[in-house]
Formats: structure tokens, sequence, C-alpha cells
């Protein structure tokens, strides 16, 4: 079946070619950036199931783990968006061979990265841990933590490979119903686990694990009744070197970005353990609500990413610079309405995590200096997915390595011995967001007022 024709035959799917496309991009971010969210849940009813049931250590020692998760993950993150940048050109190019062999390579990637991430989270969890100066009185319980979660990284990578697949194809609801079914089992095992089994920071581990499962499970089940030629097919299970070469020259450059971003936020949380176990808390307990405003931009990311890879391989040059405008201001909007309501309402929201005073104290600063000004951060972030729409990974990738990592490494070690205090250490964040902001919307303007610009093939 023609891919067009295909793409139109579902109601879940959008026609991201033709037509209007402010609601669409919508339609498609949203369920997105609830989907990410709904994910990020799985973490935040750990943290707050064990804040309140189990006591302050237990919360640190699950929020200490964020940044090492993210480091883990993020390549492989990264690959999954070059899959879905790829398979996204495939349908604007209207190439059903190309896109079966893309799906083919995706499903072999993802099984093997989540193996792999499976042993590597069993022999690194101890040494990152340590290294990250983790205080003694959490290390043990947060290794528990973090061995029990990479059992199920095998999960996690069907799920977000599959995800990346179906968004490709402009369906982001489905993975929203499916998470929305393993975030209700998430949150009634913890419970059990927790409450009814007293198994600590060992039972949100575990029922998040299982979560994971279920999500997985869904979601291969979803892929395995699709129409051509989208199906999943295990007997194809084969990696096509054309189709991995350009999955990696997108996904490697913004995954190797992810696990950098992520080394330098283990470098300010390495900086953060000195303040001790409340502060660790407080920054955990502030962080959910980050990672949540974040999925807003990120949501926008999917979209640019995958309208423009459509339209840029159909060659409708006008629609793809009209999505960067949508994606940037909606992204901007409704991630500062977040922000503000959060950072406003600190106390709050922070008395989901705990009711411990110092930990709201290092909670709310947070909130009040990096919280507020997340919505910064959607300017090179929208500008880098729609780089990335168009096939060009690494000099975003580079970019924001040098704008948002590489300060922030520079923050910690020179910034912060000078001039000492928490709410110091936190203004790396949005001074961060600003440079970086700079450096990759110029690139993106550089880029449209080529003469002429397409995906080498």
């Amino acid at each position: 079946m023609d891919s067009k024709v295909n793409q139109g035959s579902r109601s879940n799917e959008i026609d991201m070619l033709n037509g209007p496309l402010f609601r669409k991009i919508l339609v498609f971010a949203l369920p997105l950036a609830a989907s990410s969210l709904l994910q990020e849940l799985f973490n935040s009813v750990d943290v707050a199931v064990v804040g309140h049931f189990v006591g302050s250590e237990a919360l640190a020692a699950v929020g200490s783990n964020a940044p090492v998760i993210g480091l883990l993950i993020n390549l492989f993150m990264g690959i999954s968006m070059g899959a879905c940048a790829i398979i996204s050109n495939h349908i604007g190019q209207q190439d059903d061979r190309s896109i079966r062999r893309s799906i083919s390579t995706v499903q072999l990637v993802a099984v093997l990265s989540g193996l792999f991430l499976l042993v590597l989270g069993q022999v690194a969890a101890r040494p990152i841990l340590t290294w990250m100066g983790t205080p003694p009185e959490v290390l043990d319980q947060a290794v528990i933590y973090l061995r029990i979660y990479f059992l199920g990284m095998p999960f996690i990578m069907a799920f977000n490979f599959g995800s990346a697949i179906l968004r490709s194809m402009g369906d982001t609801r489905h993975p929203l119903y499916i998470l929305v079914v393993a975030g209700v089992i998430n949150t009634l095992l913890n419970l059990l686990f927790v409450i009814g089994f007293q198994m600590g920071v060992a039972g949100v581990a575990v029922a998040t694990g299982i979560a994971n499962a279920v999500s997985a499970t869904l979601i291969i089940r979803l892929l395995r009744k699709e129409q051509e030629p989208f199906r999943l097919h295990f007997d194809r299970m084969k990696i096509y070197s054309s189709e991995l070469s350009r999955m990696l020259r997108i996904g490697v450059p913004a995954g190797i970005q992810g696990m950098i971003f992520s080394i330098s936020n283990v470098v300010v949380q390495s900086s953060i353990n000195s303040y001790g176990a409340d502060a660790i808390a407080g920054s955990a307990a502030a962080v959910n609500f980050e990672y949540y405003c974040y999925f807003i931009i990120q949501g926008f990311n999917g979209a640019a990413i995958s309208f423009i890879a459509q339209n840029y391989g159909a060659g409708k040059m006008d629609r793809v610079h009209r999505i960067f405008w949508i994606c940037m201001a909606s992204s901007v909007a409704f991630c500062a309405a977040f922000n503000w309501l959060f950072a406003w309402q600190d106390n709050f929201f922070l008395g989901f995590f705990s009711d411990v005073p110092m930990v709201h104290h290092y909670g709310a600063i947070r909130m009040h200096i990096v919280l507020a000004l997340q919505f910064i951060a959607s300017s090179y972030e929208i500008a880098g997915s729609s780089l990335r729409g168009m096939g060009k990974s690494l000099t975003p990738a580079l970019l924001t390595v040098f704008g948002t990592c590489l300060l922030r490494v520079v923050w910690v070690y020179v910034v912060s011995p000078l001039w000492k205090g928490y709410d110091v250490l936190m203004m790396v964040y949005p001074i961060s967001w600003v440079l970086t902001g700079i450096l990759v919307l110029t690139a993106y303007w550089l880029h449209i007022r080529k003469p002429a610009f397409r995906i080498k093939a």
C-alpha cells in the first residue's frame, strides 16, 4: 500500500504533509508530552512513596539516581530520535521499501541496546554512585534501586523505539493510552510493595520494572497488528547498514549530547550532594517538576522532528519554516505557564514528596531559580530538533555540549568554590540555557538561509 494512502487510513494517524499545521502539531505534541510525563511519573511515584513511607534517606537514594539513569540511556534515546526522523523522511518520500528496512533495523537495535544497558547497569551502579559522592548513609539503597531499575532496560528500550515508529506515522495517542495503564499499575504496586510488604527502595524499583514490562508488551502487540509497511515482524529482524548509518548520523550526535548533558548534571549533582541528604532530597523533589515541564518542550521537539522530516522529504520547504515557528512559540508558551504555576505554589507541590522543612527549603530555592526560567531551554531544543528533522544533528549537538555542558562543569569547579551557596550553584542552569539558545538559534538561521539543502542519502 502507498505510504501516503496508508497514513491517512487510520484516525489516530496525522497527515503531516497537507492542510493547516497548528492544530495537528498540538494533537501530536500534547499526547507525546503526556506520554513522557507518565513515564517520569513512574520515578515521581517512587520518590513520593519512599519520601512519605520510608524516609528522607530513601528519598535521597531514589532521587540521586535520576542523573545516572539519564546518563546511561540517553545515547539510545538519541538513536530512537534518529529512527523517527529517518522513517518520517521515508514517509514524506512515499518509499515503502525503505520504511520496512528502517523498522526492521529499529527492532534489532532496540533488543541489543536494552540487553547492553541491562548488563552495564549491574556493573556500573556502585562505581558511578560512589564517584558522584553519594553520602554513605544513602549509597547502599541507591545501588539497590539502580540495579533493579536497569533489569527493566530491555522493556524501556522496546517501548521507546516502538513509540518512535508510531511517532513517525503521526500516532502519539496509543503510547499515551499504554502509559496510562502502566502508570496505574506502577502506583498500585508501589503502595503494595512499600506499605504492604515493607520492601523500601527495592519495592519501588520492582514496581517500576513490572510497569515497564507491561508498557513494552502492549506496544509490541500493537506494532504486530500495524498495517504494512509499519508492521513489526520478528522473523525479519535484520540490520540494514544504509538505514542504520542514517539513523546513527542523526541519533548518535543527539545521544552523545544527551549523555554529556547528563554527565554535566551528574557533576552538578555531586556538588548538590556536598550539601547533605536534605539538599539531595529537596533537589530530587524539585527536579520532578522540571522534568514535567521539560516534557512539554520534548513534545514539541518530537513534533518538530517528525513534521519537518516528512515535509523536508517531500520538498515542502515553506511548511518546514512554519512548523519551526509554531513549535517554538507553543513550547515557550506552554512550558512557561507550567513553570510559573509550580514555582508560585512551590510549598504545595513539594508537599507531595516530603514534609521535612529543610527539604522544602532546598526544593524551593531550586524551583524559584531553575524551574521559573526553564522555558528558555525551548530556544535551543526546538532549533536543534528542527535541524535534526532536516538531517543535521552534529552541529546542534556540539553547540549544546559547549553552551550547556561545558559551562556547567566550569561553574561547578571554578565559580562555585569562589562564590559558595546552593543558590549560586542553581544559577548555572538559566545562564547555560541563554548561552546555548543563542548558539543553536544562530546555527538554525544560518542553515535555512542556504539556497538549497537536502538530507543526503
